[in-house]
């Protein structure tokens, strides 16, 4: 599909890059420099309606195409997301503060993992199949549930949209992408690569847009099946009021308030590794280990480390090479993380590494002070709410079920940590911990593994099987023989 190379602050509507109806500039900020490094425009009501009467004219066409074709269509654009690779990670590292290194290997490297993943499930899948031997006239049919709305973040760029897109692609949806206005060069960049794999017009559209102009527009538009939409508790809570008059499908990753249980038999390591973990990204990932639990016996020596590791932590400008950590995304987080770390001390929590502030060799950019604090307490605000940077809180329990309690006692249940030497006891919390998601001795998840939460954390599963199925319908017919 020839197209001329896009301006930044055009829209990828019907297989073309286009202007938007009026131009709305938005400045597009360097979180390492504070300036301004692109400009981009804001869609409104007429580039909306433009994106969702492309991807409503494209679907009948799109969903009839054979799975294999569709798999094809996949697989060539795995393969010029990767010969971007470069282009991609240092978008994603402009735009939303992540240090160069990070961005290739974890940025970039999560979406080529998700689409691999996809491809596997879809290759694998039973598009249709008999009900059992007991109906053999009768056959369950796994169809696309229609034109999609995805809404992404701006944390983990290219994890959020290959999550939401490559599904719905593989399904035989057709969709309108509304990446994060804070964020948006890797997803125009996402939409070139679509252009080239050669997707057929109006099967994937972007419009940029904040979530009050275009966002709120999908959500509640009766040409739109299924809204899929990541980032904050807050906007779910909307986007399922605005989608509730036309009872579309609405699949929501929303936030979490990871707890990282260390047992007093857990590995040497354990500490250390779980408070780089919490800083990985710069803390802005809602399945971060934010609440540190640890057994009583070990909890003074467990806070030592904690402090010493945090102080180890590096931080730095993202086009820099190397461990260290990069800014909060925006002028907006950082203050609402340097709030945060201020009500850890003012409701008497005890700073042991970081503080309010920038690191002390930065006096520009959205750096913050990875921040360690101890004797946290449930009521404390930092323990209940999602902070979405470097802030680690640490308390102490007294058994299992203390920590099973401590760990359920939030409206969040995204991702919970287990660090113990024993399997049994493993096991056993894992069964008893309300998250989606349950993570043990540092072991990562494989490919395909659903993502998702319980509670305020969301509905719905992205990855793999799972995902694929988000975006289907089932039908069952009878008399088929």
């Amino acid at each position: 599909m020839e197209t001329n190379m896009p301006k930044s602050t055009d829209f990828y509507i019907n297989g073309q890059w286009m202007a938007p109806i009026r131009p709305h500039d938005f400045p597009v900020v360097d979180p390492s420099t504070e300036e301004v490094c692109a400009t981009i425009s804001l869609g409104e009501a007429e580039d909306t309606e433009a994106a969702v009467a492309a991807a409503n004219q494209a679907f009948a066409g799109w969903a009839a195409t054979p799975p294999a074709d569709r798999i094809a269509a996949v697989e060539r654009l795995l393969e010029v997301y990767n010969a971007r690779a470069e282009d991609m990670a240092r978008a994603i590292s402009k735009e939303m503060g992540a240090p160069i290194d990070l961005a290739r290997a974890q940025q970039v490297g999560a979406g080529s993992w998700h689409i691999e993943g996809f491809l596997r499930a879809a290759r694998g899948f039973a598009w249709e199949h008999p009900l059992g031997d007991w109906a053999p006239g009768e056959r369950i049919l796994h169809e696309p549930i229609g034109v999609c709305a995805l809404i992404t973040p701006w944390n983990w760029p290219m994890n959020q949209i290959t999550l939401k897109v490559v599904p719905a692609l593989l399904a035989g949806c057709t969709m309108v992408l509304k990446p994060s206005e804070i964020a948006p060069l890797s997803g125009l960049l996402f939409a070139e690569i679509v252009d080239e794999a050669g997707i057929p017009a109006g099967v994937f559209n972007l419009v940029n847009g904040d979530g009050a102009g275009v966002g709120s527009r999908l959500s509640a538009h009766p040409d739109i099946d299924m809204v899929s939409f990541t980032g904050s508790t807050r906007a779910g809570r909307e986007i399922t009021k605005a989608a509730a008059d036309t009872i579309k499908r609405v699949s929501l990753e929303l936030g979490g308030k990871g707890a990282n249980i260390i047992f007093a038999d857990a590995d040497a390591k354990a500490v250390k590794s779980g408070t780089i973990r919490c800083f990985r990204n710069t803390g802005q990932s809602c399945n971060a280990p934010t609440r540190m639990l640890v057994e009583r016996a070990r909890y003074d020596e467990a806070v030592e480390q904690a402090a010493a590791a945090a102080e180890g932590v590096t931080v730095g400008p993202a086009d820099e090479e190397g461990r260290h950590i990069g800014p909060a995304v925006s002028e907006a987080q950082f203050e609402k993380i340097q709030g945060l770390i201020q009500s850890g001390i003012d409701e008497g929590a005890r700073l042991v590494a970081g503080g309010t502030g920038r690191p002390g060799h930065l006096n520009r950019g959205y750096y913050v002070r990875p921040t360690v604090f101890a004797d946290v307490t449930p009521e404390m605000t930092i323990y209940r709410e999602e902070i979405f940077g470097p802030v680690l809180s640490i308390l102490p329990f007294e058994d299992e079920d203390h920590a099973v309690s401590l760990a359920n006692g939030t409206e969040y249940g995204l991702t919970n940590y287990v660090q113990t030497g024993d399997p049994e006891r493993l096991r056993r919390v894992a069964h008893r911990l309300r998250s989606g998601m349950v993570e043990g001795n540092g072991t990562g998840f494989g490919q395909g593994s659903p993502f998702g939460g319980y509670k305020q954390s969301g509905n719905g599963r992205e990855g793999g099987v799972w995902g694929l199925q988000e975006f289907m319908e089932v039908k069952a017919v009878s008399g088929w023989e």
